[in-house]
């Protein structure tokens, strides 16, 4: 009898570490414009490693990167998903009037910023919305270290912020 029980811990905890590794459906219903009935509209959820690299043609200067997405779990889905609207399935960032421009613009900043054109460009994107996050998380985990909230409150972690973190040699 104990061993049937273990049997079946084991099968379930097999088919959620699956469901992890695999990656997780989402349904939601909402109603059929055209019919007037109910329609079963499926988000995915990745899982896992997802290899961020440049589309096309882009020439790559450092390896890709892997982001662990289920890492980030713990944030709105909006902080690096700025144009989802909750509702629809979410593009990449790379699609048509987000962060499409597959070349440097000449002049990407001004007064240590990136511009509405240099925003434009991927790379630059990734890197104002990956990093800027990291080093903030980093900032606050500073200032809360120096105010010995660390004593009764766990930290938050810390992303990479230079380049070979991200980035490691091939």
């Amino acid at each position: 009898m104990k061993r049937i029980k273990m049997n079946k811990i084991r099968i379930g905890v097999l088919c959620l570490m699956m469901a992890f590794t695999l990656g997780i459906s989402w349904e939601a219903t909402g109603p059929d414009a055209d019919a007037g009935e109910e329609k079963l509209e499926v988000m995915r959820v990745p899982m896992g490693v997802i290899v961020l690299q440049p589309e096309g043609t882009v020439e790559q200067k450092r390896s890709p990167v892997e982001f662990h997405h289920s890492k980030h779990f713990i944030y709105e889905c909006r902080m690096c998903h700025h144009k989802w609207d909750g509702k629809t399935q979410i593009t990449s960032c790379t699609t048509s009037g987000c962060h499409d421009l597959l070349e440097s613009p000449k002049k990407p900043t001004k007064y240590l910023a990136y511009t509405d054109t240099g925003i434009k460009y991927f790379k630059y994107a990734f890197h104002q919305n990956c990093v800027g996050c990291h080093k903030a998380i980093k900032a606050k985990r500073k200032e809360m270290e120096m105010s010995y909230q660390t004593l009764n409150t766990k930290l938050p972690n810390t992303g990479p912020t230079g380049c070979i973190e991200c980035h490691p040699k091939e």
